[in-house]
């Protein structure tokens, strides 16, 4: 199974193989685990451990916590990593929609054909976070 996510996530996803795999043993992981758990579950380095959780707490499906008394940090799988997930694919076509109507404004005086690529690009991102945000209002009901 994990090395099904390490394929599967990381190529959808357009992570490093590694990462899918990360993302497997913290969901599957019964317990928050520390990076030098990590460093041994997957065989990496500290260097490429914390880049990783880096990359799934920004995606949304991880969360770093310090117990009390402890004096390292620990990782786990989100009990709302889907909605965290879907959170994350939001706010990144959100971003991208503000782009689009910002090069939609500034390619005012372009030629036809490239403010309808512009024009284009407003119209699917529109549409896009309209979805998500409706797909996230659905899914978080559905909990």
């Amino acid at each position: 199974m994990i090395d099904d996510f390490a394929t599967v996530i990381g190529q959808a996803m357009g992570w490093p193989p590694t990462a899918g795999r990360m993302a497997a043993v913290l969901l599957l992981s019964d317990q928050p685990m520390t990076v030098q758990q990590l460093q041994d579950e997957l065989e990496a380095s500290v260097g490429t451990v914390s880049e990783l959780t880096r990359l799934l707490i920004t995606n949304g499906v991880v969360a770093r916590s310090k117990p009390a008394g402890a004096r390292h940090f620990v990782y786990e799988w989100r009990p709302d990593a889907w909605v965290g997930c879907l959170g994350h694919m939001v706010r990144q076509a959100e971003q991208l929609r503000e782009l689009s109507y910002r090069a939609e404004h500034l390619g005012a005086d372009l030629p036809a054909l490239q403010q309808r690529r512009l024009q284009d690009m407003v119209g699917y991102y529109d549409l896009l976070v309209a979805r998500l945000r409706s797909a996230l209002e659905e899914y978080n009901a559905s909990l």
